[in-house]
C-alpha cells in the first residue's frame, strides 16, 4: 500500500515545455494574472521552466547594493518577473492576439497566425 501511494505522489518539480512557440523579440499580450491586458516585448525564453521575461510585465522590487566598481547605484530597483507561457498569447500585427499554427513554406517551417493566417516570422 505504501508503494501505491508514493507513486501518486506530486514533486514540485516544474513540467518542461519541450516545444514554446514563442521567441526573443516577439510582441506578447498578457491574457491572465495581475497584469492582464497588458502587452510587451519577450526579452528572454525560460523553456525548462515554461515560462518568459517580458517587457515591463510582472514587475517585482530588487534591493541593490551599491557598487562603485560596475558604477551600480544603490537602492530599489524594479524588474520584471518571468511569467508563465498559458498566461500570454502572441501578437499578430493585423488581428491582434492570435494562436500560432506551423506550415511549411517552402523548406521551411514557418509560424503562422490562425486568424489570417499570415507569417510570424520577422
Amino acid at each position: 500500500m505504501a508503494n501505491a501511494a508514493a507513486s501518486h505522489r506530486r514533486t514540485n518539480q516544474a513540467v518542461g515545455h519541450k516545444h514554446v512557440d514563442i521567441r526573443r523579440n516577439d510582441t506578447v499580450k498578457v491574457i491572465g494574472g495581475r497584469d492582464k491586458g497588458k502587452q510587451g516585448r519577450v526579452l528572454r525564453v525560460l523553456p525548462d521552466e515554461g515560462r518568459v521575461l517580458v517587457e515591463h510585465v510582472m514587475m517585482s522590487k530588487k534591493h541593490v547594493r551599491p557598487n562603485p566598481q560596475r558604477n551600480i547605484k544603490g537602492g530599489i530597483a524594479p524588474q520584471e518577473s518571468p511569467i508563465s507561457i498559458s498566461s500570454i498569447m502572441l501578437v499578430c500585427a493585423s488581428c491582434g492576439p492570435v494562436r500560432v499554427g506551423h506550415e511549411m513554406r517552402g523548406d521551411r517551417k514557418v509560424r503562422v497566425c490562425k486568424k489570417c493566417g499570415t507569417t510570424l516570422e520577422k
